[in-house]
């Protein structure tokens, strides 16, 4: 790329960046009370408001930052366990408008937040403690699939937290322990979100989701953990 271009961009971020950051924390801060108002009145409307939140992000991407998203090989379906490469918050926030109605395994601190934990609980996150012992596990996996049963899909996040771009990513132990206990097949899917988005100047540019082939249920841990890691670590180069 032409040296002025890539110096234009660079200057160019600066801008997008504050127009995004004032542009969507606003326009978050009315979707996140919309749901928290609508929780115990509509749920069709509770859920449109956090989907419709999910959806003002991506369009905050598209028209503040240029960033555009791009699916491979893309498998919607329920029933099945999505294994999501983790390299920014991106990811996270565009999971309730890529999927319909997913149920999401997330960090037990962010259902912490004030309205925000609210309504992601009352959506379908469920909080994960890691020094969580056997009853809080099998609480946890109970939830899960109460809101499977309603042909939700089941979103992971098998890192644990967001790895940079270039480093190949580690499973966490408990991602073997939900799968097996789950019972479920895996689909893996890789995305390259870290170097355009986990910045202060975010860029413009593609972020890529690639779906990988369904994995069977019932496989050993190392068979299932070496097959998922190579997966979502396709678009780490």
């Amino acid at each position: 790329m032409d040296d002025r271009l890539v110096n234009l961009r660079k200057v160019l971020s600066v801008p997008r960046s504050l127009a995004f950051y004032l542009t969507f924390y606003v326009g978050s801060v009315v979707f996140v009370c919309g749901a928290v108002l609508f929780m115990s009145i509509s749920k069709p409307l509770f859920r449109m408001f956090v989907r419709g939140w999910s959806g003002w992000h991506r369009l905050c991407c598209r028209w503040l930052l240029g960033i555009r998203v791009k699916l491979e090989n893309p498998v919607f379906k329920p029933g099945v366990l999505y294994a999501i490469r983790h390299e920014a918050f991106f990811e996270a926030i565009d999971l309730p408008w890529l999927f319909r109605l997913p149920v999401v395994f997330a960090k037990a601190e962010l259902l912490a937040i004030p309205g925000w934990g609210l309504a992601g609980r009352n959506f379908g996150l469920i909080g994960v403690e890691r020094e969580a012992g056997a009853k809080a596990l099998r609480t946890m996996l109970n939830e899960a699939k109460r809101l499977m049963a309603e042909d939700r899909p089941l979103i992971i996040f098998p890192e644990g937290t967001r790895t940079p771009h270039g480093t190949p990513g580690k499973l966490q132990s408990g991602f073997a322990g939900i799968y097996k206990l789950l019972r479920l097949p895996v689909i893996p899917v890789a995305v390259d979100s870290g170097p355009l988005y986990h910045r202060t100047w975010k860029q413009s540019g593609t972020i890529r989701y690639r779906f990988a082939q369904e994995i069977p249920a019932g496989l050993p841990r190392e068979e299932i953990e070496a097959r998922v890691e190579a997966a979502i670590n396709a678009l780490n180069g």
